[in-house]
This record gives structure tokens, sequence and C-alpha cells, in this order.
């Protein structure tokens, strides 16, 4: 991990735990924690808005297993941008902007499969042979 006051240190499932003494899954959704994370999160993400203009942002990992926090980020993200970023997608579509993993908690590993196999059909190309690197 980062050092405490970076955005990993802040927002992580392990940060949250050493912070609190208890694990996310255990912070009731009443918390008021959870403002403080999705501050956290959001500040980050309008940041990455206004730098690197993604089309989309997918939010996975432990602490995004907490499906309430969504909502809180978009809705924070939206204020914090302030209007400043004229896109139809950020002021209409936040909900199809800032998602959750399409595959859930199997998207890290199925994506690493997809992109060995891509890999091997790369290799069978160009070396002609299939079976052969």
């Amino acid at each position: 991990m980062c050092r405490p006051d970076c955005f990993e240190g802040l927002a992580s499932g392990p940060a949250i735990e050493k912070r609190l003494g208890r694990t996310v899954a255990d912070v009731p959704e009443e918390d008021a924690f959870w403002d403080l994370e999705a501050e956290y999160i959001a500040s980050a993400l309008m940041n990455y808005i206004l730098v690197l203009s993604p089309k989309k942002i997918i939010l996975g990992g432990g602490v995004m297993q907490r499906a309430f926090l969504f909502t809180r980020i978009r809705r924070r993200v939206q204020e914090l941008l302030n209007g400043y970023v004229a896109s139809k997608t950020l002021l209409e579509g936040m909900d199809d902007y800032i998602v959750p993993p399409g595959l859930g908690n199997r998207s890290g590993s199925l994506g690493a499969m997809a992109l060995a196999m891509r890999l091997d059909d790369i290799r069978t190309t160009l070396s002609g042979n299939p079976g052969e690197a």
C-alpha cells in the first residue's frame, strides 16, 4: 500500500479496516463513515474526469461490493464537477458512466484469461504453426 494519505491509503478496504478496526462488510450502510468514503472516491474520480476524460469509469474491488456507494459517489461527482464539463453523459447519464464491473468479482481473472488467449492467438498467427510459439 502507498502512504496513508494517498487515494489507496484513504479509500481501500485494508485502509478502512486499519482506520476503523473492522472490515468494510461490518460497517453499516447508515454509518456516517460512508459519506467520507464517497467523498474520497468522488474527489479522485473528479480529477480523473478533468485530466483524462474517460469514456466510462468502472469501480470494482472489495469496497465497491457495497453497492449503495455508487449512488453516493455519482451524486458527489456531479456536485464537485458543478456543470464544469458540458457533457450529456456527465450531466444526465451518470448511472451508465460510473459503473461496477460487468463480470463482478470475476472481471480480473477472466480478463487475464482473455488476454492470455489473445496473446496465444497472436503468437500462432505470427509463427504460422498452431500450437507453436
